[in-house]
């Protein structure tokens, strides 16, 4: 990764729409996201790829009256993909994450594993009624994931633009998300930039000295 052209690199604000992702780069992209660590290895996630026109039209519909300058972004780019976030963490959910785990051999120890559990447990209880942050927690978790898969993208030569702007409610009823116990957390537009509406200023950050205590 070429770390001096990532750091001279603006967000994209406009999208080709002539230009489409490749499937394989599309498909690395998506198991790279499906990699993506989580605290306790909860996976809090689901993630909607819009790959259509329908698909795309139906969130821009529903970004909110406010929140239509993000419209162009998401119908431009090749694909948008809807980052949700579990809204609670039922037993379900965790005894779902420990058989995975245990299929997938990560404790083949059963005391680690039985320690493991244990510990994950107490950490999440931690969460929910010592910190009462649970769901800024898992949301965070999300966010963690929306960083590095931004930073896989480049890598693969995609511009990838998080967004903000929408509403969460509107959202999840178009897609029918809450219904599965998740809730609409950020939007990721993923493609290949105009250049003819290609920003071309300088970046602007604050000096080193001012942002960088040594101890």
């Amino acid at each position: 990764m070429d770390l001096d052209k990532l750091m001279s690199k603006h967000l994209t604000r406009a999208f080709d729409p002539s230009k489409t992702i490749p499937a394989e780069t599309l498909q690395q992209l998506l198991r790279f996201l499906r990699s993506t660590p989580s605290s306790t290895n909860i996976q809090p996630n689901h993630f909607y790829v819009l790959a259509t026109a329908e698909g795309k039209e139906r969130l821009v519909a529903n970004l909110g009256e406010r929140f239509q300058d993000n419209g162009e972004k998401i119908l431009n780019a090749s694909h948008t993909i809807i980052l949700t976030t579990r809204a609670d963490l039922p037993d379900s959910h965790i005894e779902e994450v420990f058989s995975k785990e245990t299929a997938d051999g990560r404790f083949p120890d059963p005391a680690k594993r039985a320690l493991w559990q244990s510990m994950t447990r107490d950490f999440l209880n931690l969460r929910k009624y010592g910190y009462k942050d649970l769901n800024h927690w898992m949301e965070k978790q999300t966010y963690m994931a929306l960083g590095m898969t931004m930073m896989a993208a480049a890598e693969l030569g995609v511009d990838a633009t998080p967004l903000e702007g929408f509403d969460p409610t509107s959202v999840d009823k178009a897609f029918k998300i809450r219904e599965t116990g998740h809730t609409t957390t950020v939007l990721l537009a993923l493609g290949y930039p105009d250049p003819e509406k290609a920003y071309t200023g300088p970046t602007s950050r604050f000096d080193a000295d001012q942002l960088f205590t040594f101890l």
